[in-house]
């Protein structure tokens, strides 16, 4: 297959594009290399694919439909769209709101319109846990209804995923969002707690706790959610929203005692409230996942976690 990937040079979307490389499809990348964390280590992942003959990648920024057009034009038959790019994380959205709606739903649109105009059979589009908000019914289900986001940027996943309905409805090609639940693994963003903590312990520097350790999360390895990606490429349904998740959470304290035991390092800690916008726990029921896409989670966050932990020895030391 030929495929459009945005976000190509990010942590999910540099992983998949390996992935779809290695099964042989072609790789058209697009990503606006953007400062929300380091440009250099994103041309750091740009640059291990440029190893392959199939990838071809263009800097462009998804809010910029013209400029999209173009490289459509130049691209020809594109068999499927898989759209990841987005601005990330639920606290920096409470502090740039506006930023978050431009990129995460005027972006996501212009995608869906190039699906459109160019009569791209296959759009497979990055959601996210953050959708359910804080529901106390555990596991979190597809057909649990999502209708009340606590930050704006858990509401631009879900106006994203409207969005696709609206365009999966009235055009009629494959739509397939894909609620992601905290992604983790070598290359991992800087921003989020796998290498917040780890660069803490190992540089015996204290991490900002927030709340009592009771917060879940259903940390999920890369290489399984890019699993779940890449079979989502060849899933023909009119429409599917997918937990893509480890259907194991995991809590605050345990990851903390997790990472001190593979590390051999006691955790230093600032205690603060938990945020606003922050949910209590997430936790994935990948049966759908499971049915459709023969998705199985492989990677225990112990195993995991020790794999991120060797990849930032090696890459940020």
């Amino acid at each position: 297959m030929k495929i459009l990937l945005t976000g190509a040079a990010g942590f999910i979307g540099s992983h998949t594009a390996r992935a779809l490389l290695e099964q042989g499809d072609t790789v058209i990348g697009i990503d606006s290399l953007n400062e929300y964390y380091s440009p250099v280590w994103k041309q750091e992942n740009l640059d291990d694919l440029a190893n392959y003959s199939e990838f071809t990648f263009y800097k462009q920024d998804i809010r910029d439909l013209a400029g999209m057009q173009e490289i459509m034009d130049m691209s020809g038959t594109i068999d499927a769209i898989v759209h990841l790019a987005a601005r990330a994380g639920v606290r920096p959205s409470i502090a740039e709101p506006l930023l978050y709606q431009d990129v995460n739903v005027r972006g996501s649109l212009h995608m869906l319109e190039l699906a459109r105009q160019y009569k791209v059979p296959q759009f497979v589009f990055a959601s996210s846990s953050s959708v359910y908000g804080n529901q106390a019914k555990v596991p979190f289900s597809e057909t649990d209804p999502c209708n009340q986001p606590i930050s704006p940027y858990a509401a631009t996943k879900k106006a994203t995923e409207e969005l696709a309905h609206t365009y999966a409805h009235l055009h009629g090609f494959n739509t397939i969002g894909l609620r992601f639940f905290t992604v983790y693994g070598p290359a991992g963003r800087p921003d989020m707690a796998p290498y917040l903590f780890t660069e803490a312990i190992l540089s015996e520097t204290a991490i900002n706790k927030f709340g009592d350790g009771s917060t879940k999360r259903d940390y999920t390895y890369i290489d399984d959610i890019v699993a779940g990606v890449v079979a989502s490429t060849r899933l023909e349904r009119p429409f599917e929203i997918i937990n893509l998740g480890n259907n194991t959470p995991i809590s605050l304290n345990e990851f903390i005692s997790t990472l001190e035991k593979i590390t051999s390092k006691t955790m230093r800690i600032n205690q603060h409230e938990i945020p606003p916008g922050d949910v209590q726990q997430t936790y994935a029921d990948v049966s759908k996942a499971a049915e459709l896409l023969g998705f199985e989670p492989r990677t225990p966050f112990d195993q995991g976690l020790e794999k991120f932990v060797n990849w930032y020895k090696a890459h940020r030391l």
